[in-house]
This record gives structure tokens, C-alpha cells and sequence, in this order.
């Protein structure tokens, strides 16, 4: 099992960056397939980014060309580079672990873009 801890959100204009970091704790997080989502209000949650155990990346057609998924596996740690923040970008950020289908969550970090 993994537990999950968010942090780097906030408010940032249009055109903005920031960092979001995700702290893993428990056993094996270098076996874990991990990712990002967001959940805006009034709609779905949606993958932002995923990056597997084995390194391959996938990003929503939205984000491509401006953020950017990373780990660093040494550390236990996941991270989102957003950059070129837009209003739409607004939302609740959350770090995804995936083990064989199994998925645990942290409890989310706010990202607000103002126009």
C-alpha cells in the first residue's frame, strides 16, 4: 500500500508555472504505474498525465507542450511542471499510484489560474 500527499498548488495568472510535487510513503513506489489527474468543479475527474514503472508518458491532448510528468523514484517522489497555465487549467490536481489495477489517491492539491 501507498499513501499520497500533494503539495504546490495555488494561485497563479495565465501564463503562469508551477510545480506540483507528490510524496509517496510505503513500499515499492518504484513498482507503481503514476499519475496525475484534476477534478474541476462540476465536472469528471480527467488523467492530466501518466508516467509508468518503465519510464513511458502520456499526456490529455489539453496539456501537451505544457506541462510535463516526472519522477524520481530515489526520492519516492512525482511531479507536474505546468506551464503556459490557462484559466481552464483550474482545478483540483491529484496524484494517482496504480499497482495491477489497483489505484490509490492523495486528497488533491487546488491549482486557480486567473484570466
Amino acid at each position: 500500500q501507498v499513501q499520497l500527499v500533494e503539495s504546490g498548488g495555488g494561485l497563479v495568472q495565465s501564463g503562469g508555472s508551477l510545480r506540483l510535487s507528490c510524496a509517496a510513503s510505503g513500499r515499492g513506489f518504484d513498482f507503481y504505474n503514476m499519475g496525475w489527474y484534476r477534478q474541476a468543479p462540476g465536472n469528471q475527474r480527467e488523467m492530466v498525465a501518466t508516467k509508468t514503472l518503465i519510464g513511458n508518458t502520456n499526456y490529455a491532448d489539453s496539456v501537451k507542450g505544457r506541462f510535463t510528468i516526472y519522477r524520481d523514484d530515489s526520492k519516492d517522489m512525482l511531479y507536474l511542471q505546468m506551464n503556459s497555465l490557462k484559466p481552464e487549467d483550474t482545478a483540483v490536481y491529484y496524484c494517482n499510484a496504480n499497482l495491477g489495477g489497483v489505484h490509490y489517491w492523495g486528497k488533491g492539491t487546488l491549482v486557480t489560474v486567473s484570466s
